[in-house]
């Protein structure tokens, strides 16, 4: 649905029986923690069954409960602050489970990337990152681990990879001053969104690069300037986030545009593994 839930909900109270007005008075004035609530956990702490629940969000007319929590979670996820962010984990995660909890919860992220993922974008982010002339990466914040370990790597498959440093807002612009037509721009960002990485790639593509987002979907304002648009899911909700899904697919842009170039990939590394041993880069194991 295209308007903002929470004015969804405001704007029906009018018809609502007495079980949802308690739903949508909970939800108005809870709505960072009924977003990661289950049907039964909503309508438990607010009193009505979870039949209740289940029709309340199909009178509002989404496709049932799950249908109305994403639309809240897509809403609140950007809006939350960290201390917020921690509350609603201390209800979603226990002392006592934490290690299998957010273990499980990054396997559903990494399978529901696979099951969403859109193989044509991705091979045509491949195709641009081998054909560009000069190729920026800028990943801001928490996502600057992202960033850093596509150009570690990109470094080594190919030339003119620009790795864009977390600096004062000037000096984004100072990095990316001859950005043009025939080079990529890789935007890296996740909730809570980082302004410098949007406002750098909005200029990227003002100056005629090719802009290649990697973010959580749709919602995220990376997308909006993106020609291409690599989605990999994030839904922690803590004050961490989670960047086991984008790293993945961050591996497998690597590893295809490593395949793509063997040649090439054989004969830097050749040269590094002489360059590593003669400078003693890495222990020796038979010491």
């Amino acid at each position: 649905m295209e308007n903002d839930v929470l004015a969804v909900i405001a704007g029906s109270a009018a018809h609502y029986s007495k079980g949802h007005r308690k739903i949508a008075k909970y939800i108005l004035e809870n709505y960072d923690k009924a977003a990661f609530m289950t049907a039964g956990k909503l309508g438990a702490t607010v009193g009505v069954s979870e039949s209740t629940v289940v029709r309340f969000a199909a009178e509002l007319g989404y496709d049932g409960y799950p249908g109305m929590r994403k639309a809240l979670q897509e809403m609140v996820r950007n809006r939350l602050t960290s201390v917020q962010r921690i509350e609603v984990a201390k209800e979603l995660i226990h002392d006592t489970n934490v290690l299998k909890a957010v273990l499980t919860a990054d396997m559903d992220k990494l399978q529901k990337t696979v099951d969403d993922v859109d193989e044509a974008s991705f091979n045509a982010a491949v195709d641009a990152i081998i054909g560009a002339k000069h190729v920026y990466i800028a990943g801001m914040r928490s996502s600057a681990a992202l960033s850093s370990f596509m150009g570690y790597y990109l470094n080594l498959l190919r030339e003119n990879v620009h790795l864009l440093h977390d600096t004062a807002a000037s000096e984004i612009y100072e990095q990316i001053i001859r950005i043009g037509a025939g080079d990529v721009f890789i935007g890296v960002s996740y909730p809570r969104y980082s302004a410098r990485t949007v406002k750098a790639m909005r200029f990227a593509k003002s100056a005629g690069a090719t802009t290649i987002c990697l973010t959580d979907g749709e919602v995220s304002p990376l997308a909006q300037y993106s020609d291409i648009k690599l989605f990999a899911r994030s839904d922690m909700v803590s004050f961490l986030d989670s960047l086991v899904a984008p790293l993945s697919v961050i591996n497998a842009l690597i590893v295809t545009i490593g395949l793509r170039s063997e040649d090439q990939l054989s004969a830097t590394f050749k040269r590094l593994e002489t360059i590593w041993s003669e400078n003693d880069v890495y222990e020796n194991a038979s010491n």
